[in-house]
């Protein structure tokens, strides 16, 4: 995968679905995640 150390991503829909798997993938490569849901989950 990418080294996204020291860079920020903005998900939005990240509660659930292809936003959460993209939120927790971009996390895993480094990236400081900003995660933007109308539900819960």
């Amino acid at each position: 995968m990418f080294n996204l150390s020291g860079k920020i991503a903005v998900v939005t829909g990240a509660s659930q679905g292809i936003g959460e798997v993209v939120a927790e993938k971009l996390s895993e490569a480094g990236a400081h995640v900003v995660c933007i849901a109308r539900s819960k989950n």
